[in-house]
């Protein structure tokens, strides 16, 4: 709040000298800006993106876990709609949409087993 009053004064200081009013302020924000952007936008980009790659990854037999914490086997991928329908046990089924899948622990196990097979 006092970082806001400052550059107010100051910009206020600036009007009275005969400066430009806008160029002051306008010197302050956009650092403020960029840091908005490395901090909050571009992270949230990148998050939406690898989603998008899990989602569109999804095959049968791939072993997943939904934001509920339900893990499960894929029985199917529905491509014209948004379901996919999850095996949880030997007679129960959910079905659900695509974007409630967290993680996919087959690829995960997969990602993991080269870096074992080098370390051994």
């Amino acid at each position: 709040m006092q970082f806001l009053t400052l550059l107010l004064a100051e910009g206020e200081a600036a009007q009275g000298q005969g400066g430009a009013p806008g160029w002051s302020l306008f010197v302050w924000f956009l650092p403020i800006l960029f840091i908005l952007y490395f901090v909050m936008i571009r992270p949230q980009r990148r998050q939406e993106q690898t989603q998008k790659a899990l989602i569109t990854g999804l095959k049968k037999n791939d072993k997943v876990q939904t934001i509920g914490g339900i893990i499960g086997t894929v029985v199917s991928v529905a491509e014209k709609e948004d379901e996919v329908v999850i095996r949880v046990d030997d007679n129960a089924r959910l079905r659900m949409i695509k974007s409630s899948i967290a993680r996919n622990l087959s690829q995960e196990e997969a990602a993991k087993q080269p870096k074992e097979q080098k370390t051994s």
